[in-house]
């Protein structure tokens, strides 16, 4: 792991709701209204946190329809 990844997964890992996101996803694939059921914030919110998991490597995503 280059530098410049460890503080991309480190700074992720940073915030709260970003880790209660990772540790629901442990359990299993949700969709975005799952992860955000348990937040009070938006669904846009829930996305750029989704976003920053992802470029750091810590998820893969998935667009159903």
């Amino acid at each position: 792991m280059t530098p410049d990844r460890l503080s991309q997964t480190l700074s992720a890992l940073a915030d709260p709701t970003r880790r209660a996101i990772l540790a629901r996803l442990a359990r299993g694939q949700a969709t975005v209204n799952e992860l955000a059921e348990p937040f009070d914030i938006s669904l846009p919110a829930i996305s750029r946190h989704l976003k920053v998991l992802q470029t750091a490597g810590l998820i893969t995503r998935d667009r159903n329809a």
